[in-house]
């Protein structure tokens, strides 16, 4: 069976029932189910799940182990990427950047060695998204391997640690930058006042928009976000996210230009909500280019689906594209993230659209929002 990274091979039904009643025959497990209170389960050397105790039954809500034995841990969470191929979990592209197949891997190659990475999951139809921390240990039991892997649900660590960054880094260099501005305007000219008076203006707007973002994100994540749709012109609607975006410290020695061919259109969607989208997608554009780089937005009616796209000339690299919508993934560094991941969470489970990209040495990097239109 192909695969793209990891085997695709699994044990048969007998080697299977074999490790399951060798594993569970173990003292050592008992010892090991008493003695951790993460979840974990153990592994066959094809990675499939053979014990699992009592903790990761509670977390995956199964009616008991035996639901998940044979499976391989993402078949057995859900993992968006586990059915995208029929080698199932560790076979796919996007499996080379998993933390746990990773540290399963590297102890399989140096058993008694313990090996550890962090894991972003995306599960289910409603794309919910999780930060795990794995550790993998693989041993020889009964002329057998086995690997143990304990899974450690870091979720509010890694969230509390963005929102630090934000508000301890982000948002008080904003502020800071207003208290400039206040002590510079004390000594300033008539000419001068007008001038940080607008900056002051500018930077404030930022400032208040960061806030009610993440107050939005985590109203959406908790389920308590609330949608209201009215009518609105596409082409209006993208000339305020230019006005106000060219105006951003980001877009400094930047270009943002709406494409000459943009349709003019009268939609209905949720106005806050999509400048969201479309203010996340600039965003995350200006900070992909060096100075001198135009960003371009657009608009286009296709195939009974009207699409918002804004278009930059830098491609992706396949660590970045393989995990892009991932929570708490970003390209900036420890305690960042979130800008991507909340393009899905407003864009297809609050407005029921499609978010998406396409990224190429070429052409560059076009992220969408499509939405269907009545009819």
């Amino acid at each position: 069976m192909e695969t793209e990274f990891a085997s695709a091979e699994r044990a048969t039904a007998q080697e299977l029932a074999e490790d399951i009643k060798a594993v569970r025959d173990l003292p050592l497990v008992m010892e090991l189910t008493g003695l951790l209170p993460d979840a974990f389960v153990i592994l066959n050397r094809h990675r499939q799940i053979v014990y699992c105790n009592p903790s990761l039954v509670a977390l995956l809500d199964l009616s008991g182990p035996e639901a998940i034995y044979g499976m391989r841990p993402g078949e057995a969470m859900n993992c968006i990427h586990a059915t995208t191929s029929a080698g199932g979990c560790g076979t796919t592209a996007f499996c080379k950047y998993c933390g746990a197949v990773n540290a399963i891997l590297s102890s399989q190659k140096t058993p008694g060695e313990s090996a550890q990475n962090e894991c972003r999951l995306t599960v289910g139809e409603e794309n919910q998204s999780f930060d795990f921390k794995i550790r993998a240990n693989t041993l020889s039991l009964m002329n057998r391997h086995f690997t143990l892997m304990v899974v450690q649900d870091i979720g509010a660590e890694k969230r509390r640690r963005i929102l630090e960054r934000l508000f301890f880094h982000d948002i008080l260099n904003t502020a800071g930058g207003i208290q400039g501005l206040i002590e510079l305007m004390q000594e300033a000219t008539h000419e001068e006042l007008n001038e940080f008076l607008s900056l002051a203006e500018a930077s404030t707007e930022t400032l208040v928009d960061e806030i009610n973002a993440q107050r939005d994100l985590l109203a959406a994540e908790q389920g308590e976000l609330t949608v209201d749709e009215s009518q609105i012109n596409s082409k209006s609607q993208l000339q305020k996210i230019q006005d106000t975006y060219q105006a951003h410290p980001m877009a400094r020695d930047k270009t943002i230009r709406i494409h000459g061919n943009t349709a003019d259109t009268d939609i209905i969607c949720d106005p806050g909500l999509l400048t969201r989208i479309l203010g996340n997608m600039v965003k995350n554009a200006l900070e992909a280019e060096p100075d001198g780089a135009t960003i371009t937005l657009g608009a286009d009616v296709e195939n009974g689906q009207f699409e918002f796209w804004v278009a930059n000339p830098t491609h992706m690299p396949e660590e970045v594209r393989m995990q892009i919508f991932q929570r708490s993934f970003s390209t900036k560094g420890l305690g960042r993230g979130l800008g991507t991941y909340s393009l899905k969470l407003f864009g297809e489970t609050y407005l029921g659209g499609t978010v998406g990209f396409s990224s190429t040495l070429d052409e560059g990097t076009r992220f969408f929002f499509r939405l269907p239109l009545p009819g």
